[in-house]
């Protein structure tokens, strides 16, 4: 691999006046519909703002005012289920019908055709809030509107794979099959819900968890980050074999049998739970590599690549956690362990900080902006990473959990509060350059 030297970054670029102009627009509600991304993106960032607040809230009358919260079903087991599902499909929807057609050879899709499933997934995770704090069945209700939803982009999406004549399915056929076990894993944690059964719930987010979302993540990681990186640093060569995104999905579905261990065959015995740290700390290593090879070092110089780059590394510092967390359980017989610290690194820093720089470049080139990150896009960066950091603390450090969960809860809601504020204006305004879409 060749080698770039590392530049000064360079100085944000000042908004031109075409984007001035933009900006001065009355804000419209038709304009969600003059691209899928617009209105994926709007509909991900409404949740993802108000999942965000809901949780500060929560982490804020528990651990700071300790007012009482009613729940109706298990405070981490909602926490989970809303931010494992409540924004990410909403902004794959948006991804997956702007890119999807262009990857496909297909015509653009129209985005008044999605909008009856992502109401139905708005209104169900609306129903699903009052439920968690009221009434189980009423939370399953809701999930099972959502699942309904995202039953229906899916099948639209499988719709364009199957029509499609080129070559190169690959990318897109492994999202359709993550969708699936989206669908299912949707379905069964509402079922989960109704019967009271929180194990067959936990079980439906780990297939989640890892074999819709993690997979959706990094196949389009697979394709998109060496991609970016080549195109601004032309030193550093697109490497992103089909054996390595075999790899990746091998890696992620492997955790699926991995998580619904721990959950019905704990403790496990001593050669796989071994066999599971060497796993683990292997991927940590070749995940860290494989950074360095995708251009890293070299990402650094120009913020909106280093974003992406940077996400990525959580991805190998989840996997070393893991590693260590498990190794410390068995050599403490179970006494000793890292609690929640992989899972968030996963979640917050690989899943959030992704979504993050991915969503600020689709806004910033589709809206016909700069394609740059500007001195907000980079604060809420950082900040999105303090609050990362602060939640792995909590775990580290469970003798300051509760000050360090509170303070994760409020930073993260700083970060993607002003994000979806910044961006969700955009997305109700015309392109800056005039252009229609």
């Amino acid at each position: 691999m060749k080698t770039i030297a590392i530049r000064p970054l360079p100085a944000p670029a000042r908004p031109t006046p075409s984007a001035a102009a933009a900006d001065g627009e009355r804000w419209r509600w038709q304009r969600l519909f003059d691209a899928p991304h617009r209105l994926g993106f709007f509909a991900g960032a409404l949740m993802l703002a108000l999942s965000a607040l809901w949780w500060a809230a929560v982490m804020l009358a528990t651990h700071l005012l300790h007012w009482p919260v009613p729940w109706a079903v298990s405070r981490g087991l909602a926490h989970a289920l809303w931010f494992a599902f409540g924004f990410m499909p909403l902004f794959f929807t948006g991804f997956l019908f702007t890119a999807g057609p262009k990857w496909l050879g297909l015509p653009p899709v129209d985005a008044r055709v999605l909008a009856p499933a992502l109401l139905a997934s708005l209104a169900g995770w609306g129903v699903f809030l009052l439920g968690v704090h009221g009434a189980a069945a009423l939370a399953a209700i809701g999930l099972a509107a959502v699942a309904w939803g995202w039953a229906s982009f899916t099948w639209r999406f499988a719709g364009l794979v199957r029509r499609s004549v080129v070559p190169d399915r690959l990318h897109a056929l492994v999202i359709a099959a993550a969708c699936v076990a989206g669908v299912a894993a949707l379905a069964i944690a509402a079922l989960g819900l109704l019967l009271q059964r929180e194990d067959l719930a936990r079980a439906a987010l780990q297939l989640g968890l890892w074999g819709f979302v993690g997979v959706v993540y990094v196949t389009v990681a697979h394709r998109m980050i060496p991609f970016f990186t080549a195109s601004a640093l032309p030193l550093v060569a697109a490497w992103r074999p089909t054996l390595l995104l075999g790899l990746f999905v091998v890696l992620f579905v492997l955790q699926v049998p991995l998580a619904w261990a721990d959950l019905w065959w704990w403790p496990m015995p001593s050669a796989p739970a071994w066999a599971r740290v060497v796993l683990e700390a292997a991927a940590a290593l070749g995940l860290a590599a494989l950074a360095l090879r995708w251009g890293l070092v070299q990402s650094l110089a120009i913020r909106l690549l280093a974003m992406l780059h940077l996400g990525f590394v959580w991805l190998a510092v989840s996997f070393a956690l893991a590693a260590a967390s498990h190794a410390l359980l068995l050599a403490s017989h179970g006494q000793l362990g890292l609690g929640l610290a992989a899972q968030h690194a996963l979640t917050m820093g690989f899943f959030g900080s992704l979504l993050l720089a991915m969503a600020t470049r689709v806004a910033c080139g589709h809206g016909g902006r700069t394609l740059a990150a500007d001195d907000l896009a980079w604060a809420l960066f950082w900040a999105l990473q303090a609050a990362t950091l602060l939640r792995v603390a909590a775990a580290l450090w469970p003798a300051a959990e509760p000050a360090l969960l509170a303070g994760a809860g409020l930073v993260w809601a700083l970060a993607v509060v002003a994000w979806a504020l910044r961006y969700g204006r955009w997305f109700g305004r015309p392109r800056a350059d005039g252009k229609p879409g």
